[in-house]
């Protein structure tokens, strides 16, 4: 009988939640000779997923839903048996902030992208001159250049620099927290490239591709998913369906070394342990920490991580007047604000707010404005504070607030990013055989991206073994 040999999964975040519990159904179905090791570096599951409860409230400290249209988070939630317990977002008006206007988000756009051109030159958040550069993208032959580009000099060439820096800048880099004109236009939207090339025009391929919306007898349903009860219900239901013995809190990897055919994995306290098999889902720069005496992780050294920090304000609703009817805004690139968006998330999520309270999230941390993430809580509610009430009338101060930082968590696909992971996957392959990598880190930084990434990895693991 063969010996039952171990795979351990390093990093407890949603990436390697999901890779245990794909892997040890496969296991357990298949009835395969192999034992799991979970290693998480701190005392607690589900990474960048943290959700509070307060006073009735729910509070998302980290992401707060996923889109529906993508499916590995879908597949996951429904293999766990938490459908019933998914919900849509409600819909309402996006707006954007220019200077100290709130602006409503430009219809039937997508990503900023404008498709229908009436609204467009209805829209008085463009100068007549910018609307004008914005439809010249008909005209522009493609672009020529050979292999991967910024997506702030792409969109800049086919639109000018005013709908990127009120519309397309403030959605494209919220997602990722980054700098547009660093951003790695083929890791992270190569759709746009794909269908300018394709169409000559992105508003042309836009408008032939994207799906005509439906005559609605009711209201348009949301598009992104979260749980009644918090998305901290997928971490939870995730560590109930993986057996006890698998996961171990409090197992910080202080080095990984190849010897033999096998990985000897030493920990901070000084233990160590052996794999055959290792799958690493943290984030990229801890790679080439652990594995110190290889070269294969150089490419991920200089690669950047940004920071950010959110604050959730619950007020009661008399003390706020809201001119404006909708879900939040994000605010436009080169304003003064210190803010970069924020959700009405009473309005978007109302399941996550007591009946005549309000709760607002708003977000700190561009890339050029790092150092207020590290301020201190007073700091950063004050600022948030004083941004808000430019845009709305606050009559009274939160009944309580709660700041969230989250240090070097928001990997950046700088441009080269597909080149330099392409050729640190050859390497492992090369000369780490049995090992693999899986995370926000490599490709795609949502839910769905990470959980899609598990389930791959768990195709490559248990072929390879």
């Amino acid at each position: 009988m063969p010996r039952r040999q171990t795979i351990v999964i390093v990093g407890g975040g949603i990436t390697g939640l999901t890779t245990a519990y794909y892997l040890q159904k496969e296991i357990d179905t298949r009835h395969l000779p192999y034992n799991i090791k979970l290693l998480e570096a701190s005392d607690r599951l589900g990474g960048k997923i943290r959700t509070k409860r307060k006073d009735g409230f729910i509070i998302e400290q980290g992401p707060d839903s996923f889109l529906a249209r993508k499916e590995p988070a879908v597949r996951l939630a429904k293999r766990l048996g938490l459908q019933n317990e998914l919900i849509r977002n409600n819909t309402g008006q996006a707006y954007i902030l220019i200077e100290q206007t709130l602006h409503k988000m430009l219809k039937g756009s997508f990503m900023g992208v404008p498709t229908d051109l009436q609204a467009l030159q209805d829209a008085p958040l463009l100068s007549s001159e910018g609307k004008q550069r914005a439809l010249l993208d008909l005209e522009l032959p493609p672009s020529d250049v050979q292999g991967d580009q910024s997506l702030g000099t792409f969109f800049s060439r086919r639109f000018g620099d005013e709908l990127v820096d009120h519309v397309i800048e403030p959605l494209l880099s919220g997602i990722y927290s980054g700098d547009i004109d660093k951003m790695s236009l083929l890791a992270t939207f190569p759709n746009f490239y794909e269908l300018e090339q394709q169409y000559g025009s992105i508003i042309k391929g836009l408008q032939q591709t994207r799906d005509k919306p439906k005559r609605q007898t009711g209201q348009t349903p949301g598009q992104f998913y979260a749980f009644k009860n918090g998305l901290d219900t997928f971490v939870d239901e995730l560590k109930k369906n993986i057996p006890s013995d698998v996961i171990h809190l409090n197992h910080q990897v202080s080095q990984i070394m190849y010897t033999n055919g096998t990985y000897d994995i030493q920990l901070v306290n000084e233990r160590s342990l052996t794999a055959d098999r290792i799958i690493m889902t943290t984030p990229h720069y801890v790679l080439p920490k652990v594995f110190q005496s290889l070269d294969v992780f150089d490419p991920f050294i200089d690669m950047p991580s940004t920071s950010v920090a959110n604050v959730a304000l619950a007020f009661d609703q008399s003390a706020i007047e809201q001119d404006k009817e909708g879900t939040g805004f994000v605010v436009s690139r080169n304003s003064s604000y210190r803010i970069t968006a924020c959700t009405w998330t009473h309005k978007k999520w109302p399941h996550t707010t007591p009946a005549g309270k309000a709760l607002l999230r708003a977000y700190v941390g561009k890339p050029t404005d790092q150092d207020i993430v590290k301020a201190s809580d007073e700091e950063i509610i004050e600022t948030v504070l004083n941004d808000l009430r430019k845009t709305m009338t606050i009559s009274r101060e939160p009944e309580w607030t709660v700041v969230t930082r989250w240090q070097h968590v928001m990997p950046q696909y700088t441009v080269g990013h597909l080149d330099r992971l392409q050729t640190v996957r050859k390497s492992i392959a090369a000369t780490l055989p049995g090992m693999f990598i899986a995370g926000s880190s490599y490709e795609g930084v949502g839910l769905p991206d990470c959980i899609g990434q598990a389930e791959a990895v768990v195709s490559k693991v248990l072929g390879d073994v």
